[in-house]
C-alpha cells in the first residue's frame, strides 16, 4: 500500500456507506480537504482517516453499519506525508490553476481544494480550518470589496491581502431580455422570478446589498430561496426559463447558451492568508507564484478575467 493513496467521492460513498451527495458536502463544507485531479475530485486516504477520527463517535448517525471491516479492495493504511498540507478554498476555476502552481514550486506543501463560498472561507480561517481563502463580499455602504469583511471577521490576527484576479459580476437574463432588466433598480418590477445563491456567498451578498440599497425587499423577488451552489448552475436555470435572472459572474454566461449577461459591476476577488510565524516561510513562495509571469499567463486566455491587480497587496497587517 503506497504512501499516498486517494480515493475518489465513489469509492468513500462506499467507504462510508453514504450517498456520494453527502461526500461532495463532506468536501464543500471543508470537513473533508480535496483537490482536482482533471475532472475528478480525490481525498487522500490520510485525510479520510483524520476525518473519521475527529468524528469518531458521532459517526454512527451518518454510517449505516459498522466500520471495522471496510470492503478488502477499499481498505487503508493512515499513510505520515513528507509535505504539509495548504487548504484553499473557494470555487473559481483560477485557484485550481493556483493550487497547481504551488504544486510545482512550493515545496514540501500540498495544496487542498476546499469548495465553499466567501464568507464560509472566511469563517474557516478565523476557526484555523483553511490557510489560503479566497472571497468577493461586497460592502454596500463603503463600495469596497472583501477588506471590510476580513477586519471584522480576523480581529486581532495578523493578515495580508492580495488580489488574484477581478472580474465582471451582474445579472444572468434570457436570451433577448424579455424581462426587459437592465440595473438593480429594474428588480422592483413585480413577477420576476429569481434563481438565488447559497447563503454566504459573494453573488448572494452582492445581491442582498443591492437590493439594501436600492430598497428593494427581498419577498418581492419570487424564488429568493430557490439556491444553487456555483454561478454555471445558475445561469443554466435562466437558460432553461426556470427563472428570469439569477446573479453572477460574466465568464459563466459564455459557457452556458440562451443568456445574456448584463454587467453591472467590477468585483475583486482577493486571497487572504494569515501571517503566523509558521506561514511566512510558504507565504512568500506563494506571493512570488501570484506575481509570476507563469501563472499570468495561464490565466490570460480566461474569458472575463481582469488581471490589472493580479499579485498586487492590498492590506497588511
Amino acid at each position: 500500500m503506497t504512501a499516498d493513496i486517494s480515493y475518489t467521492t465513489e469509492e468513500i460513498s462506499k467507504l462510508l456507506k453514504i450517498s456520494k451527495l453527502t461526500v461532495y458536502d463532506l468536501i464543500k463544507k471543508g470537513d473533508l480537504p480535496s483537490y482536482r485531479v482533471g475532472k475528478q475530485m480525490r481525498v487522500d486516504a490520510s485525510d479520510l482517516e483524520a476525518y473519521k477520527t475527529r468524528t469518531k463517535g458521532g459517526m454512527a448517525s451518518i454510517l449505516k453499519k459498522d466500520l471495522a471491516e471496510p470492503p478488502a479492495q477499499l481498505q487503508f493504511q493512515a499513510a505520515s506525508s513528507s509535505k504539509q498540507s495548504l487548504v484553499i478554498t473557494g470555487q473559481d476555476v483560477s485557484l485550481d490553476i493556483l493550487a497547481k502552481h504551488i504544486e510545482r514550486h512550493v515545496t514540501n506543501y500540498r495544496p487542498l481544494r476546499s469548495y465553499v463560498g466567501s464568507l464560509d472561507s472566511l469563517i474557516s480561517m478565523y476557526k484555523g480550518e483553511s490557510d489560503i481563502v479566497s472571497t468577493h463580499l461586497l460592502d454596500g455602504d463603503t463600495g469596497e470589496y472583501n477588506i471590510p469583511y476580513i477586519r471584522k471577521l480576523l480581529t486581532g490576527s495578523s493578515y495580508l491581502v492580495m488580489n488574484l484576479v477581478s472580474r465582471s459580476a451582474g445579472l444572468y437574463v434570457k436570451q433577448g431580455n424579455p424581462k426587459q432588466i437592465y440595473g438593480w433598480a429594474d428588480l422592483k418590477k413585480p413577477g420576476l422570478q429569481l434563481v438565488n445563491r447559497e447563503k454566504g456567498s459573494g453573488a448572494r451578498v452582492l445581491l442582498d446589498e443591492q437590493l439594501r440599497l436600492h430598497g428593494i425587499p427581498y419577498q418581492l423577488l419570487s424564488g429568493y430561496e430557490q439556491e444553487e451552489s456555483n454561478h454555471m448552475g445558475v445561469a443554466g436555470k435562466v437558460a432553461t426559463g426556470e427563472a428570469d435572472f439569477g446573479v453572477g459572474i460574466e465568464k459563466a454566461a459564455y459557457m452556458v447558451g440562451g443568456v445574456e449577461f448584463i454587467p453591472l459591476i467590477q468585483e475583486r476577488y482577493d486571497l487572504v492568508m494569515l501571517k503566523k510565524p509558521e506561514n511566512l516561510a510558504w507565504i512568500e513562495r506563494v506571493k512570488k507564484v501570484l506575481q509570476s509571469e507563469s501563472f499570468h499567463n495561464e490565466l490570460r486566455p480566461i474569458q472575463g478575467y481582469d488581471l490589472s491587480q493580479t499579485g498586487r497587496i492590498l492590506f497588511e497587517t
